[in-house]
């Protein structure tokens, strides 16, 4: 967990952060039951991971010239994903992309700086949440 985060560097931020909306894969998983904007991953989508990009921090479509993450994952992940309001209003270039609560791995373990939920939980999170939550990350 970090503060102040950088780009790759793995950590968690800290601090409070809106729910913008529900990313999830269709050919998967049901449309989750939610208040907040809900939006079926594409074949074609992705979040620019790239500073210097002028879409940085922000879901792009696929391919791209510069970096960026692939959201249509052969994992399971990205089945359902909450896209955090981290660095985007406003952005700055090299503060972090990409922070999201996304599904667990089995075990648990450690994300590239996102939260990582059960899809279990993450049903339960948003069936009980409506616009304009925040998600806290405290140490």
């Amino acid at each position: 967990m970090a503060a102040l985060r950088l780009e790759g560097d793995g950590a968690t931020p800290l601090g409070c952060f809106h729910i913008r909306q529900v990313l999830y894969r269709a050919d998967r998983v049901a449309r989750p039951r939610t208040r907040l904007p809900v939006r079926a991953i594409r074949n074609n989508d992705g979040w620019c991971d790239d500073p210097a990009d002028r879409n940085y921090n922000r879901l792009i479509k696929l391919p791209s010239k510069r970096s960026a993450e692939g959201l249509k994952r052969a994992d399971h992940l990205y089945d359902v994903v909450l896209v955090l309001g981290y660095n985007d209003r406003p952005r700055v270039k090299g503060r972090g992309s990409a922070i999201f609560a996304h599904l667990a791995r089995p075990g648990y373990t450690p994300t590239d700086g996102c939260i990582a939920l059960s899809l279990r939980d993450m049903l339960a999170l948003l069936a009980q949440t409506r616009p304009g939550p925040m998600i806290v990350i405290v140490r």
